[in-house]
C-alpha cells in the first residue's frame, strides 16, 4: 500500500486525513470504536425514557458543549469546507461556591470579556461587580497581592515555548498561600480544564492554562456552545469531509503491535477477533496518550525509544445529566461550581440543544449536564452514590428545583482525558518522533504553539500532515499563528521574561 496510514480518528487524525487527502495521497485512517468517529469528541449511544406518557430521545455525547474563541486553525479548517456550524455564543457563566448550607454566586465571565481594562489587568472588573464581593471574605481582600504576584509571574514563564516544567511543581503548591475563595475560584478553572485535582495538576500545565485562555487577552475568554453534539456538529462532518476528499475511514480496527524495515511499516491490526496485518510508508500517530504509550511500549520498532519518553496521564470523567419537571430561575447557561460541590461544572442543555429545548417545552421542565472529575476516589464511587450526591449539588445550586427530578443518568468516560503537562526536551513525544516516516498529532503531544485541547488537536494534526506531506515533496497546509498578547500583557511578559533570565544569570555567576 502506498497510502498513508492514520492511527486514530479523534479530531487531530480527522485533520491529518482531511489535509492528506486534499494533496492527494489518498489515506486510511483506522479507529478502535466501532460504532462512532471522533475520539472524545464523538457521539456515544442515545439516553431513552418514558415520562409523561411519551418516550424520549436524547443524542449521547462525551461532554463536550463549545470552542473558544481563538480556535483558529480548527474553526478554519470547519469553516473552508462549509461545516462550521452556527455557533451560540456564551453571554455569561456563573460561579457558584458551596459552603455547607450557604451558596453564593457570581457572574463572571462577562467581566473578563468585556473589562474595559487591558490585559493582564482585566481581572480587576471583576471587583466592579457587588455579587463578586460578596463572594469575597476580609481575609480574601488582604490575600489579593499575594494571589496577582502569582498570577503576573505566569508572565515570565512560557512553559511550552521553553519546554520548563516549572520544577515540576503542582498547581497546589503554586496557589498555596493564596485567599482561600479565590484559590477555589481558579482551583475551579484549573478542574474544568484539566480535569483533575489541584495536587495532580501540573503548575505548568496551569501556567499554559491561564496563559491560553486568559491572561494574556480578554478576548481569549469568548466561549460559543455547539448548537448540537460534539459528533454531529464536527467529528461527523470532518470525517465526511475526509471521505469526500479521498479518505478511507475503516472503524473497528485497532493497531496492536509496529514492526518497520526498509519498506516501510507493517501495522497488526485487531479487527473483529483477528490482527491482519496493513503495511503502510508512513504512519501519523493520532490516539490519546494511554493508547499511544500501549502501543508504542508494546512494538519491538518503538519499545526502546518509548522508554525513554514520559506520556502524560489520561484521567477518568464522570458525566451526570439530570431531567426536570420544573425550570431554574434566571441562570447562565453554564458555569463553575466550586467549595465543597462534588461535581465542577453545569450546562443548561435545554438552553443549547433542540433535543433538550423540546423537553423543556413539552414539560415546562429543563436539564442539565455536570462534569465530575475527581479526585479518582470519588469517581471511583458506585454508580447511584454519584449521582445521588450530584443530584444533591443541584438541589443546593438551585433550591427551586428541589424534588423536580424526573430522570437521571450517569456515564463514566475512560480515563484518555489529556492532563496536561510540560517537560523538558525530548521527554514528551513531539510531532517529529524518533522513528522514521512516524509522525504524532493530538491535545498532548509536545509543540511550541500555545495551544489546547481541541485547538492543539487541530493544530498538531495539521503540522504531522504538514511533515508528511514536505517528505513526499508536495505543499504544505498553512498553519495559523495564534493571536498574540495584548500591547501591555506583552510588555510585561517582555519585561518580566528579561528579568527573570537577568536573576538567572546572577545566581548563576
Amino acid at each position: 500500500m502506498d497510502h498513508p496510514l492514520i492511527i486514530g480518528g479523534g479530531v487531530a487524525g480527522l485533520v491529518a486525513a482531511l489535509h492528506l487527502a486534499e494533496r492527494g495521497l489518498r489515506p486510511l485512517l483506522i479507529d478502535a470504536e466501532p460504532r462512532f468517529i471522533g475520539g472524545r469528541l464523538c457521539a456515544a449511544p442515545a439516553v431513552t425514557f418514558a415520562q409523561a406518557g411519551r418516550q424520549w430521545s436524547f443524542p449521547g455525547e462525551h461532554g463536550v458543549h463549545g470552542i473558544w474563541a481563538h480556535y483558529r486553525n480548527l474553526k478554519a479548517t470547519l469553516a473552508r469546507h462549509a461545516i462550521l456550524p452556527a455557533l451560540v455564543e456564551s453571554r455569561e457563566e456563573t460561579w457558584l461556591f458551596g459552603d455547607g448550607r450557604q451558596v453564593r454566586a457570581a457572574p463572571i465571565g462577562s467581566a473578563i470579556r468585556q473589562s474595559p481594562l487591558p490585559a493582564p489587568l482585566h481581572y480587576l472588573a471583576l471587583f466592579a461587580r457587588p455579587r463578586f464581593l460578596n463572594m469575597l471574605t476580609p481575609r480574601e481582600l488582604l490575600g489579593l497581592p499575594r494571589l496577582a504576584g502569582d498570577l503576573f509571574s505566569a508572565l515570565a514563564v512560557n512553559p511550552l515555548a521553553e519546554q520548563h516544567d516549572m520544577g515540576n511543581m503542582t498547581l497546589a503548591d503554586f496557589t498555596r498561600g493564596w485567599p482561600p475563595r479565590l484559590r477555589a475560584l481558579f482551583a475551579g478553572l484549573a478542574r474544568n480544564a484539566l480535569a483533575a485535582h489541584p495536587a495532580e495538576v501540573p503548575a505548568a500545565g496551569f501556567v499554559v492554562f491561564l496563559r491560553f485562555y486568559t491572561l494574556l487577552r480578554r478576548d481569549a475568554w469568548g466561549f460559543a456552545y455547539l448548537p448540537g453534539t460534539g459528533g454531529a456538529c464536527v467529528a461527523e462532518p470532518l470525517a465526511n469531509a475526509a471521505r469526500r476528499a479521498g479518505a478511507t475511514i475503516r472503524q473497528g480496527a485497532r493497531a496492536v503491535r509496529l514492526d518497520h524495515d526498509e519498506r516501510g511499516w507493517r501495522v497488526a491490526v485487531e479487527a473483529g477477533g483477528s490482527a491482519a496485518p496493513l503495511v503502510a510508508p508512513e504512519i501519523i500517530l493520532a490516539v490519546d496518550a494511554p493508547a499511544a504509550a500501549r502501543l508504542l511500549a508494546s512494538s519491538p520498532a518503538t519499545t526502546e525509544a518509548a522508554a525513554r519518553l514520559r506520556f502524560p496521564t489520561g484521567v477518568p470523567t464522570a458525566i451526570v445529566r439530570l431531567w426536570f419537571n420544573a425550570a431554574p430561575r434566571r441562570t447562565a447557561a453554564s458555569g463553575i461550581l466550586t467549595g465543597d460541590f462534588v461535581a465542577d461544572n453545569f450546562f443548561w442543555l435545554d438552553q443549547l440543544q433542540p433535543a433538550y429545548r423540546d423537553w423543556a417545552t413539552a414539560t415546562g421542565g429543563s436539564a442539565a449536564e455536570l462534569h465530575v472529575y475527581g479526585p479518582p476516589e470519588l469517581v471511583a464511587q458506585p454508580d447511584a452514590a454519584l449521582l445521588a450526591q450530584v443530584a444533591g449539588d443541584a438541589g443546593r445550586a438551585f433550591p427551586e428545583l428541589r424534588g423536580q427530578l424526573a430522570h437521571s443518568i450517569l456515564q463514566r468516560n475512560p480515563p484518555t482525558h489529556t492532563l496536561f503537562g510540560v517537560g523538558p526536551p525530548g521527554e514528551h513525544l513531539g510531532v517529529a518522533t524518533p522513528w522514521p516516516s512516524l509522525w504524532a498529532c493530538g491535545d498532548w503531544v509536545a509543540d511550541a504553539n500555545p495551544s489546547m485541547y481541541l485547538e492543539r488537536a487541530a493544530t498538531t494534526g495539521l503540522l504531522a500532515a504538514n511533515a508528511l506531506l514536505e517528505q513526499r515533496g508536495l505543499e504544505p497546509w498553512p498553519v495559523l499563528d495564534h493571536p498574540p498578547p495584548e500591547p501591555l500583557a506583552g510588555a510585561m511578559q517582555a519585561g518580566l521574561m528579561w528579568l527573570r533570565r537577568l536573576l538567572r544569570r546572577g545566581r548563576a555567576g
